[in-house]
């Protein structure tokens, strides 16, 4: 008995050691990219002892917005990223409700179609949606650059595989006290789903943020870049100065790792609760 605890004590150990060695190895290049935004104009920052070294300033940061409109830039990114998540946190939370809770006619063949877009990625109808978008005048347009954003089968089906463990005795009780199909939507599933929706938010969220494909195809004006399509042409720029790439890279970061430390518990706790059972 005591050499089975100790071996445990020891397991345990071992796996808090490779744990905190992971997340420093995963916390220093932000560490380094933090450090080096902060390091004067052509300070070799690609030598530790330097980079860690005084002299700072936060003089790179003014720098960037006069070489590039990096902040423009940033708001771009926010703006589609926060209205893309929105828009479909709704559309997919009243897609999986209908799917789960409702019946209706050709239910089982939309859950097929909704699954299999899952299989067609961006660039097998990137030319059709460039045409289409063209023809309807929304190229270069925060409207043109949401839309596209807009179908999320993956938070089809996690938000209704938790729908479906909802209790239906539930839901018939709520119609039964005269309640609608929209008043049960958003007063019992929306509530009861909080972890889901925070899930398929973060990873809407992120999906958006970093999306480059589409935008570097459909923007033309520099003040309507976003962050992905700014930051390479900076950087492209900027290939012998390295700490000004590091500080819009930090700027760019900073939003993203924001949402991700406030949201983190609630994102752990909605991909433990609507993994995608096999």
């Amino acid at each position: 008995m005591q050499h089975s605890l100790k071996q445990t004590s020891l397991s345990r150990v071992l796996t808090y050691a490779l744990s905190y060695i992971l997340a420093l190895l995963w916390l220093f290049p932000i560490v380094w990219m933090t450090v080096s935004a902060f390091k004067p104009m052509g300070s070799p920052v690609s030598i530790l002892s330097v980079a860690f070294a005084p002299p700072f300033t936060v003089e790179n940061f003014s720098i960037i917005s006069q070489k590039a409109p990096v902040y423009i830039w940033t708001y771009n990114s926010a703006y589609i990223a926060i209205a893309v998540t929105l828009i479909v946190l709704l559309i997919t939370s009243m897609a999986a409700y209908s799917l789960s809770k409702l019946h209706f006619k050709g239910k089982k063949i939309m859950y097929i179609v909704i699954t299999m877009g899952l299989m067609i990625p961006i660039e097998a109808i990137i030319i059709p949606l460039y045409k289409t978008m063209a023809d309807l005048r929304l190229l270069n347009t925060y409207t043109g650059l949401i839309i596209p954003s807009l179908t999320a089968p993956l938070g089809v089906l996690i938000m209704k595989q938790f729908f479906d463990d909802l209790p239906n005795e539930l839901i018939e009780a709520a119609r039964i006290d005269g309640a609608g199909i929209f008043r049960i939507w958003y007063s019992i599933c929306m509530p009861l789903s909080r972890n889901s929706l925070a899930a398929v938010g973060i990873f809407t969220f992120t999906n958006s943020w970093n999306n480059f494909l589409w935008p570097f195809l459909s923007i033309t004006s520099e003040k309507m870049m976003t962050l992905p399509v700014g930051i390479p042409q900076f950087q492209g720029a900027n290939l012998s100065e390295f700490t000004l790439p590091m500080t819009v890279s930090l700027v760019a970061s900073i939003p993203a790792i924001v949402v991700f430390l406030i949201f983190q518990k609630q994102i752990i706790q909605g991909v433990a609760m609507t993994g995608i059972k096999g």
